[in-house]
C-alpha cells in the first residue's frame, strides 16, 4: 500500500450510462449503489476506484484520502451533464483506503463530507468510507433461498423473531466493547436461536451509526453494515449461516429520519438536499432529526435502493421499517402551526405514503417470500394489505395496541385483574384487521420502564409465574411473535446497550425454566396447525368462555382445517381451581400439551396429569366437557387424540 499524501493522480473524467441517470432522475435506479459511491474500475491508466456523489448545487467537490493528505481540491470530480452528479476516476487507489467528499457548498465554504453510497467504514467515532467491493463473498444458501421464493410469504406459518442487539448480546471479557463479532455471533448466536425454536433473527439496525447508544436509528452510513462487528463480508457470513440453519433474517431499517451531523446527508451540497429546507417539514422536533424529502424522486431513489440492496447483497429476509407513523403523518409529534398540510389540506404525507407502496410493491415483486414490517403505532388501516386494495402493501404489523392492553393488564395485582378482563379480550375485536405480530421488543424493557419480569406484581415466584403465564397467553394468541433478548429467561435488570445480558441467571433453575417454557411454546407452535395456519383468519380462533371475570379465567380454541383444535386455559389468579369445567365438541382424551406450572418450567407441578377424558354431558351451548385444574398464575393446553 502506497504512503500517505503519495497518490498526486489527477482525478480523471469518466463516463456514467445515459440510462443509469435517466432512471436516476427518475427515482427508479434499483441497483444505485453500483453507480454511486466508489467502485473498483479498470481505465488506460490502470486499475483503481470510479467515484459518483449527487451534489447538484455544489460548487465543486473533491476527494479526500488519507493518500492525498485530506487536502481539498487535489482530485477533484467533474460534473456529469444535466444529472446534479460529480464523478472521477483515480488511478492507483486500492481498496481499505479511505476517503470523503470535499463539498464546496452552493454558499462557501468547504465542508467534508461522508460518501452517502459508502460500502464500509472505518471504525467509530471516525467516520471516513474505505474503498470496497460489492463482489467478494460466494454464498452457500441457495436451498433456502430457493425454498423461499417458493413458499412465498409465511403468513401462515408458524413464524417468532428473537430480537438482537448484537453489540449487548453477549461481550467476549468485562469491558465495554469487547463486542462479539460478526463471526462469534455466528457460531454462538445461531445455535442459541435455533436449539430455543425461534424462526427468525430480528437484528436492531446493523447500518452504520456513530453512537453506540443510539442503537443504530440514528444511521450514518445507510449502505455500510457497522464496523464494530466486522466487515461487510463477515455480515454476510453471518447470515449465510442462519440460512444453511434454517433461520431467517430480519433488519432494522430506519427511513424515516437521519441525524444532523455536518459530515452526514444533511445539507449536503449546502441546500436541503435529502431533506425539505422549511424545518416544518424537515426537521423531526422530537429527535432533533432531518427528515427525508420523499416528494424528491433521487431521495426516494436513495432509500428504495437502499432497501433493494440489504435484500439483494446481504440476502436478508426482511426489513421492520421503524416509526412508519412519524412518515405517514405531517402532523407528527407536532403542535397547530408546526407542520404544513398536504394539497388537500390534510395531514396525510401523501409522498411518504406512496413511497411505503412503492417500496414494498417493488421489494415483493423482486423477493418474493421476503417480509416488510411496520412498526405503525396508530389506527391507519390496511397497512399490511395489498396496494392494489389501497392498502399500503407491508406485510406484518406490530400490534401496538396489544402489546400495551397486555403489558398494563400483568401489571395489576391479581385481586384487581377481574376489573379489567376486557383489556385481554378487547385485542380479538381487531386481531385479524391485519397481519399483526405480537411484540415485546426492546422499547419495552428500556428508559425506565424496567425488565419484562419487574413488570409482573408479587413475590419472586409469583413473578416467574406471571412471566410464564405471560409468555403463554403471547403465544397462544392469533398473531406472529417478537421477544426481545433477555426476556426469554426473564433477566431481572432493566436492558442496557452498555451492558451484556445477565446470562449467569441461567444457572439458576427458574431463569432455566423460563427458556424451557419459550422453547416448548415455539414447539407446540410449529407442530400444531392450529396454532399458526390461521393466524390472520377469524376461522382460526373461537372462545369458548370469556365472561368468567370473577375466576380471572378465560379459555379459547385455535383451530385450523387441517390439524386438531388446540384448547387452552388461562387462569390469572395465584389460586388453584379444581374441576373447573371447560365445554368442547370433540368426545375421548384430550392430551395436555402445555403447562406453564410444569416442574420442568420452574413451577409447582399442578395440573391435570398429562391429559384429561371429556364428560359425555352438555354443557351450556357444548355437548362435551372436560373438568381441568387450573394451576396458579398458568396456563394449560389440550388437543384430542
Amino acid at each position: 500500500m502506497r504512503q500517505a499524501g503519495k497518490n498526486k493522480l489527477p482525478c480523471l473524467p469518466v463516463a456514467l450510462g445515459e440510462l443509469d441517470i435517466f432512471l436516476f432522475g427518475q427515482g427508479k435506479h434499483w441497483d444505485l449503489y453500483r453507480v454511486l459511491g466508489a467502485h473498483p474500475h479498470d481505465g488506460p491508466e490502470g486499475s483503481g476506484y470510479r467515484f459518483a456523489v449527487w451534489a447538484p448545487n455544489a460548487r465543486s467537490v473533491s476527494v479526500v484520502t488519507d493518500q492525498n493528505d485530506w487536502t481539498p481540491g487535489r482530485q477533484s470530480l467533474h460534473p456529469v451533464a444535466a444529472s446534479g452528479i460529480w464523478a472521477g476516476f483515480i488511478p492507483g487507489f486500492e481498496k481499505g483506503w479511505l476517503y470523503k467528499f470535499a463539498v464546496e457548498q452552493k454558499h462557501g465554504g468547504i465542508v467534508e463530507k461522508a460518501d452517502p453510497f459508502a460500502l464500509c467504514t472505518e471504525m467509530r467515532p471516525g467516520i471516513a468510507a474505505r474503498a470496497w467491493d460489492l463482489d467478494s463473498y460466494a454464498w452457500n444458501d441457495a436451498a433456502w433461498m430457493a425454498e423461499r421464493r417458493e413458499k412465498g410469504l409465511p403468513l401462515n406459518e408458524a413464524v417468532s423473531f428473537y430480537e438482537v442487539h448484537p453489540g449487548s448480546w453477549r461481550w467476549k471479557s468485562a469491558e465495554y466493547g469487547s463486542f462479539y463479532s460478526y463471526r462469534d455471533l455466528a457460531e454462538t448466536l445461531v445455535p442459541y436461536v435455533r436449539d430455543l425454536g425461534f424462526t427468525h433473527i430480528e437484528f436492531m439496525p446493523l447500518a452504520e451509526h456513530p453512537l453506540d447508544e443510539s442503537w443504530g436509528y440514528q444511521t450514518g452510513h445507510y449502505f455500510a453494515p457497522t464496523s464494530r462487528f466486522g466487515t461487510p463480508e463477515e455480515l454476510r457470513y453471518l447470515i449465510d449461516v442462519c440460512h444453511q440453519n434454517g433461520i431467517g433474517v430480519i433488519l432494522d431499517w430506519v427511513p424515516a429520519h437521519f441525524p444532523k451531523d455536518t459530515w452526514g446527508l444533511g445539507r449536503f451540497d449546502g441546500t436541503g438536499l435529502f431533506e425539505h429546507e422549511d424545518p416544518r417539514q424537515g426537521e423531526h422536533p422530537d429527535w432533533g432529526t432531518y427528515v427525508f424529502n420523499y416528494d424528491r424522486h433521487e431521495v426516494k431513489n436513495f432509500l428504495l435502493a437502499n432497501a433493494l440492496y440489504w435484500f439483494k447483497e446481504f440476502h436478508i429476509d426482511g426489513l421492520r421499517i421503524d416509526a412508519v407513523a412519524s412518515m405517514i403523518y405531517l402532523d407528527y409529534s407536532r403542535e397547530e402551526g408546526q407542520w404544513i398540510p398536504n394539497q388537500y389540506g390534510g395531514k396525510e404525507n401523501i409522498a411518504a405514503i406512496e413511497l411505503m407502496r412503492e417500496l414494498n410493491t417493488v421489494v415483493h415483486d423482486h423477493f418474493p417470500g421476503a417480509c416488510m414490517i411496520a412498526e405503525e403505532s396508530t389506527s391507519w388501516a390496511g397497512v399490511s394489505r395489498p396496494v392494489y386494495t389501497g392498502g399500503l402493501g407491508f406485510t406484518f404489523k406490530w400490534n401496538m395496541g396489544w402489546m400495551n392492553d397486555t403489558l398494563d393488564y400483568f401489571s395489576k395485582d391479581p385481586i384487581y385483574r377481574g376489573f379489567h378482563q376486557n383489556q385481554l379480550t378487547f385485542s380479538m375485536l381487531y386481531a385479524f384487521h391485519e397481519n399483526f405480530i405480537l411484540p415485546l421488543s426492546h422499547d419495552e424493557v428500556t428508559h425506565g420502564k424496567g425488565a419484562l419480569i419487574s413488570k409482573m406484581p408479587g413475590d419472586q415466584w409469583q413473578q416467574m409465574a406471571n412471566l410464564r403465564l405471560f409468555l403463554a397467553y403471547m403465544w397462544a394468541h392469533p398473531g406472529k411473535k417478537l421477544l426481545f433478548m433477555g426476556c426469554e429467561f426473564g433477566q431481572w435488570k432493566e436492558w442496557n446497550s452498555r451492558e451484556p445480558l445477565d446470562w449467569v441467571l441461567m444457572d439458576f433453575p427458574s431463569h432455566r425454566g423460563v427458556s424451557e417454557l419459550v422453547r416448548a411454546l415455539n414447539r407446540v407452535h410449529k407442530d400444531h396447525p392450529s396454532m399458526h395456519a390461521k393466524d390472520n383468519d377469524w376461522t382460526g380462533f373461537e372462545w369458548v368462555d370469556l365472561s368468567d371475570y370473577a375466576a380471572s379465567v378465560i379459555t379459547f380454541l385455535r383451530k385450523s382445517p387441517t390439524g386438531a383444535p388446540v384448547l387452552w386455559a388461562f387462569n390469572f389468579t395465584p389460586i388453584v381451581r379444581e374441576s373447573y369445567a371447560v365445554g368442547c365438541r370433540i368426545p375421548g382424551y384430550w392430551r395436555e400439551i402445555v403447562n406453564t406450572d410444569s416442574a420442568l418450567f420452574g413451577g409447582t407441578n399442578a395440573g391435570n396429569g398429562g391429559g384429561v377424558m371429556a364428560q359425555s354431558a352438555a354443557y351450556g351451548n357444548w355437548p362435551h366437557y372436560l373438568s381441568l385444574t387450573l394451576p396458579p398464575l398458568a396456563a394449560v393446553a389440550f388437543t384430542p387424540e
